[in-house]
């Protein structure tokens, strides 16, 4: 009888220590969240909804965008720290994932310590452009009528340290100009003020942008990186434009809480990276300016370190602080 007990603990404890291994290998058995800390219409929102179904298909599981926006993407940024560890509550984000840190005394996360990246999924380049109104027709125009005119010019900002942010702080930093940012609560916010002639000009991601530019409601000038975009046929570079040394290239990561295992960390970037590679994937990002990366989470997580370091710099120069 002590031999049967015996083995009957020995059993148990065996079919106990397997569980988790068990539960591991289901991954993923319901919908996984991917909280996208801005409202709809920007960037880091339609990448987002791109990315979903194609990445629902290759899981097997629904992928659902959750939109938690708010404090230039604190909230839902906040929010997806404090989420349980297990692969079922992700976040999309982009710039601000490093810049918030850098122009907040306080931030309820900490970019490096919080979180797991899991891949650089895409970059995208931004462009700026203006009201129809400005009469401005190049980069090199605009540039000279902000000098003619100080403070005659502004521009919508999706939050302080948030893409159009730093472009448009870029831009004043090399140019030595000062176009007044007025913030709103997201880039679709900033987008329509721009549209509807309240700011004077916009700094957009091409994704959700370039319509307004086709049907003549928003004259492009100049395009962020170092290469025209495809989706801007004929519109140059800034750099190319009137501003030498002017490049701002946006990315959006994929990260999960800290503590994740890293087995669902590998399962997270294959799938994604499936989704992403898929022929319909690439020609929607194509179509929104945005390219397709991929990359390991060890490049991403040397992705952001390096622009921790960068941004630093032009957030310390141009006294760029939050509070």
């Amino acid at each position: 009888m002590r031999q049967l007990a015996g083995a009957v603990v020995l059993t148990c404890a065996a079919i106990a220590a397997s569980i988790p291994a068990q539960a591991q290998q289901k991954y993923p058995d319901r919908a996984v969240r991917l909280i996208s800390p801005f409202p709809p219409g920007g960037t880091v929102d339609v990448t987002a909804r791109i990315l979903a179904p194609a990445v629902s298909k290759s899981l097997g599981q629904q992928v659902v965008v959750d939109n938690r926006s708010g404090a230039s993407g604190i909230i839902g940024t906040a929010a997806a720290a404090r989420e349980k560890p297990d692969g079922y509550s992700l976040l999309i984000n982009t710039t601000p994932f490093v810049t918030n840190p850098l122009m907040y005394s306080k931030v309820p996360y900490d970019t490096q310590k919080d979180f797991e990246p899991i891949s650089i999924l895409a970059t995208t380049p931004s462009f700026v452009s203006v009201h129809p109104s400005v009469p401005a027709r190049s980069v090199r125009e605009l540039i000279q009528l902000a000098k003619a005119k100080p403070g005659a010019l502004n521009y919508g900002g999706a939050g302080t340290g948030t893409n159009p942010h730093i472009a448009g702080e870029l831009l004043n930093h090399l140019a030595k100009i000062n176009i007044q940012v007025i913030q709103f609560k997201g880039g679709g916010p900033a987008l329509t003020a721009a549209i509807s002639g309240e700011v004077s000009v916009a700094f957009s991601g091409v994704a959700g942008a370039v319509g307004y530019v086709e049907s003549g409601r928003l004259r492009a000038l100049g395009v962020t990186s170092l290469k025209p975009v495809p989706a801007l046929p004929g519109v140059p570079t800034i750099a190319s434009a009137g501003l030498p040394g002017y490049e701002f290239v946006a990315w959006f990561v994929l990260a999960a809480p800290k503590g994740t295992p890293r087995e669902v960390i590998a399962t997270l970037n294959d799938h994604f990276l499936k989704a992403m590679t898929s022929p319909d994937t690439i020609k929607r990002f194509a179509a929104n300016g945005l390219d397709v990366v991929g990359s390991t989470p060890e490049q991403a997580v040397a992705t952001l370190q390096s622009d921790l370091k960068k941004y630093a710099v032009l957030i310390r120069e141009r006294g760029m602080k939050a509070d």
